[in-house]
């Protein structure tokens, strides 16, 4: 199973650089297969990593073998050709250790801060995954009708024949779950709201009654892992309100109405949303998830996106390397794809 972290940067505001680094680096020796980190823009205070990829630039230099994702970076802000030779360049510092998750993005400040209109990411989404996919492969120019300007030059092949980056979509519209159905892409994804969502639209696009699911999915869930089974419940039963706040502060940044955030259910979060327990109770809800679903990667998020103190959150990460990863990592391996009826 590959087991990778998210979100450790999340929600934090003051970050000690080298403290990150180093924490990466012990996750790394520790055996977490991937890091992904979130792109938000101009925030208040600002974010102290809104570059995915200069963050990942930073961490991969820094590491051996653990692989770092973007999750996401949003297509529609960026030239295509721009971020093609990004990504291709940090493909080949790595040693292919980078992961490209991509996205549409919908936070109204960023779209509003560049002058790109909420109703232009579709478009820009779909033509930039495509000229950045191009790019990689053959000379491609940026068409006449395109969002972007159109290139009077021919740009690429900018990775070598055979070789190739991995590209993960997040996103739960038809619109956006059909390009990854159509490029035969695995889907990165969300844990605000569940993957129920996105899975649902994936069925109904594919043509599939449901699981198992392509192997090479990306799924995510909070973790709270103690010594003890009672010690991680009691701190869920800390850790929901702050949770529920801080839907409520997304709710309003995001001009929804507060009304609609329903309260969080415990059953139901410890059911769909978080593996809590001792090290042995995670190691059987992981292998139960993967069993359910067919997916065999999982991000698991112990800050929970902020809520949790990065030193807390690292002790969790820690504890789990050690008591829980080698178990998962020990797991018979499933097939990297499941056949699509289309």
């Amino acid at each position: 199973m590959r087991v990778d972290i998210a979100g450790f940067t999340r929600g934090s505001k003051v970050l000690d650089h080298r403290a990150v680094m180093d924490f990466c680096c012990r996750m790394d020796a520790l055996g977490y297969d991937g890091m992904w980190f979130n792109e938000f823009h101009f925030q208040q205070p600002p974010d102290p990593y809104p570059s995915t990829l200069l963050l990942a630039s930073a961490i991969l230099a820094r590491t051996e073998r653990i692989r770092v994702g973007t999750s996401i970076v949003v297509l529609p802000l960026y030239h295509p050709f721009l971020l093609a030779e990004q990504a291709a360049q940090l493909h080949a510092q790595s040693g292919g250790r980078f992961d490209l998750g991509v996205g549409r993005g919908t936070h109204p400040t960023t779209l509003q801060a560049l002058g790109i209109p909420a109703e232009e990411t579709r478009d820009r989404f779909g033509q930039s995954l495509d000229v950045m996919l191009s790019a990689w492969r053959q000379p491609t120019s940026v068409p006449q009708d395109s969002v972007w300007p159109p290139s009077s030059v021919a740009v690429g092949p900018m990775l070598a024949e055979g070789d190739s980056i991995p590209v993960y979509i997040a996103g739960s519209t038809p619109e956006t779950v059909a390009i990854a159905v159509e490029n035969d892409m695995p889907l990165l994804l969300s844990l605000e709201p569940n993957e129920v969502r996105q899975l649902r639209t994936y069925d109904d696009l594919a043509g599939r009654a449901g699981g198992p699911y392509p192997a090479d999915f990306s799924i995510s869930r909070y973790v709270m892992i103690g010594e003890t089974r009672g010690a991680a419940l009691r701190a869920v039963d800390e850790l929901l309100p702050r949770l529920y706040e801080r839907r409520l502060r997304y709710a309003r940044a995001q001009h929804r109405d507060p009304a609609t955030v329903m309260p969080i259910d415990r059953d139901v979060f410890l059911s769909e949303q978080m593996i809590a327990g001792d090290a042995r109770d995670c190691i059987d809800q992981l292998t139960a998830l993967r069993d359910r679903t067919g997916i065999d990667s999982i991000r698991l998020i112990f800050n929970c996106n902020g809520e949790i103190a990065e030193e807390r959150a690292d002790a969790m990460a820690t504890l789990f390397g050690l008591d829980a990863l080698p178990a998962l990592h020990a797991l018979p391996a499933l097939s990297p794809k499941t056949e699509i009826s289309r």
